[in-house]
């Protein structure tokens, strides 16, 4: 038994009060401590208690439990059911697990989340292995649009029906009176047909802009695709969404994350290269902060802005602190530095196999973005940059190094999101730097496939995914989704981690970059919390954190080890049954 357990409650009070004063003095952490510690005395008696199961907890002073009590939406116990039951009152609901396992609720690192419910309300290609299938999905949303009207949808992925780009020639047809914009599952590549072409005023004779590509058949003709900056000449001219649209599409997404297990989530916004970096702000005023204040939050997020907004966040943080509640969390700011594998545009320091004069594309000028990085940094927000090629993640590792050495040491997190591949030696520098990865499992079912034709298999084979190394290099790996352009699924992200073998392959991909069962849970719970500076809140099933669990449908630890396969029963937040 951990010797916490055993410990009276007055002095565990003690402890906590004492862990979250230090935290919340800390000058990068500015998060609200539990507030039933400061105006109350913890209540001794529990609301719900949950045994006979097992705990896997993400807490490596107390790994395993079988029992938990919940008072308060808070864990008040955890450890085995002797211990959990002298807080058992006449009121507490007992819940059985019938030996079925429990995990802390998962903590996806990486959304699009408003992005997600809205394409689900809009027209969805994400897995469409045809392009006879993406067709005529299209030719079905364009037969019930009104004229005029945009059709607008994404998810799209050619290398799943053999790799052809699609293009405006394929749906003009039947959409000669609606625009049609269609993003890639990346999100680094849009697709328009020729009425949006002629409404952006896109000719041949249009220059491709800074950072990005308008595609152009041989005779020199715009094809309808549009690549990273280059989107921003039609997303321009799209109407926006309504607040009541939007509002719904975040309540999609809650209610698609609570049937994944997911109840918290790293939001970064309705931003990519070409977007207004105002649209992730009007989603907070418009869409969070109203949800926040009716009540009516379902799962818990944390907010990233656009680095170029910072001061806008900075200001925020100062009037209000680091949380509205304990429902919205403020992360820091992101920016982009480099495209997507997919869309050949990640920055590397050698060119596509299949495409011998393409070394990607760098988004931001590096010096811009080495000020803003340091601005963003002596303001206490945390930073995350997008970097997905070698090249890339080596020069934002030398930006943070640069950063560090200018500003000081401090407890910043500085993370990069993706890190998807990384050079020889290149693991060793986040670990010993404290850099942060956050990365996505799920993207291995995309690339296993292509990344040796987009890099030839020595580059594929040394490079990509290394969750291994990166852990084994004593760096913070955090595990989420991208969604939507993955699915987000904890579940699948954890199999694909441990396994890392996508449908159809007989062997894994890189065996020796697979990882534990545990070091799995533990990039989407405790890793995923303290990489955004939450985990004083959430993250493990620890005393005094806030009682989110997921109850899983095996009722076998080894055999869960060894599948790494298990589904979602239940979805507890707060110590309330939110899903089913």
């Amino acid at each position: 038994m951990n010797f916490l357990t055993v410990l009276s409650a007055p002095v565990c009070i003690l402890l906590a009060i004492l862990t979250a004063s230090l935290h919340f003095h800390h000058p990068a952490i500015y998060f609200l401590p539990w507030k039933n510690l400061q105006d109350t005395s913890l209540p001794l008696e529990a609301d719900l208690i949950i045994r006979n199961g097992v705990i896997f907890t993400s807490d490596e002073s107390l790994p395993f439990a079988d029992s938990m009590a919940v008072a308060n939406g808070r864990v008040l116990r955890i450890g085995n059911n002797s211990f959990v039951q002298e807080v058992a009152g006449h009121g507490t609901q007992v819940l059985d697990l019938e030996g079925k396992v429990v995990v802390p609720g998962f903590i996806d690192s990486h959304v699009h989340f408003i992005s997600g419910g809205l394409q689900v309300m809009q027209v969805g290609l994400r897995g469409v292995n045809k392009k006879e299938e993406v067709i005529r999905r299209i030719k079905e949303a364009a037969e019930s649009a009104k004229p005029g009207s945009w059709i607008l949808g994404g998810g799209w992925n050619n290398d799943q029906w053999g790799g052809d780009l699609p293009a405006a020639y394929w749906i003009d047809d039947f959409t000669p009176n609606n625009p049609v914009w269609l993003s890639r599952m990346d999100g680094h590549m849009g697709w328009a047909n020729s009425a949006t072409l002629r409404l952006a005023g896109i000719t041949n004779s249009t220059e491709s802009p800074r950072g990005g590509t308008i595609v152009r058949s041989a005779d020199g003709e715009p094809t309808g695709l549009l690549v990273d900056s280059a989107m921003t000449l039609v997303v321009s001219r799209i109407p926006e969404l309504s607040i009541d649209d939007r509002r719904e599409a975040l309540q999609k997404a809650s209610d698609l994350a609570l049937t994944k297990g997911v109840t918290t989530v790293v939001d970064v916004g309705r931003y990519f290269p070409g977007v207004s970096a105002d649209l992730p702000w009007e989603d907070f005023t418009d869409v969070y902060q109203w949800t926040n204040a009716m009540s009516k939050m379902k799962v818990r997020v944390c907010l990233f802005f656009p680095m170029e907004t910072w001061p806008r966040l900075a200001d925020l943080v100062n009037k209000t602190g680091r949380a509205l509640s304990q429902w919205v969390y403020f992360g820091g700011v992101k920016a982009f530095f480099d495209g997507s594998l997919g869309s050949n545009s990640a920055l590397f320091y050698q060119p596509y196999q299949d495409e011998p004069d393409n070394y990607g594309l760098q988004l931001t000028e590096l010096d811009a973005l080495l000020n803003m990085t340091l601005e963003s940094d002596l303001y206490g927000l945390q930073i995350a940059i997008h970097a997905i090629g070698d090249k890339a993640n080596d020069l934002i590792l030398d930006l943070h190094s640069a950063v560090a050495s200018t500003n000081g040491f401090r407890d910043r997190r500085f993370r990069i999101e993706h890190a998807q591949h990384l050079a020889p030696g290149t693991p060793q520098r986040f670990g010993k730097e404290g850099v942060i990865a956050s990365v996505q499992p799920d993207h291995l079912l995309a690339d296993a496939d292509f990344a040796a034709k987009k890099l030839g298999n020595d580059r594929a084979e040394r490079e990509s995914y290394l969750f291994k190394s990166l852990l084994d290099s004593n760096a913070l790996v955090a595990f989420g989704s991208d969604w939507p352009v993955a699915d987000m699924n904890p579940l699948s992200g954890i199999n694909l981690a441990v396994k890392r073998k996508p449908p159809n392959w007989k062997d894994a991909w890189i065996p020796s970059e697979c990882i534990s069962l545990e070091a799995a849970i533990k990039g989407y719970t405790i890793s995923a919390a303290r990489a955004s500076f939450i985990d004083n809140d959430l993250g493990s099933l620890s005393f005094g954190k806030l009682a989110d669990f997921v109850i899983l449908s095996t009722d076998s630890w080894k055999d869960f080890a060894e599948t790494a396969s298990a589904s979602v029963e239940a979805t507890y937040v707060s110590g309330v049954r939110a899903y089913p």
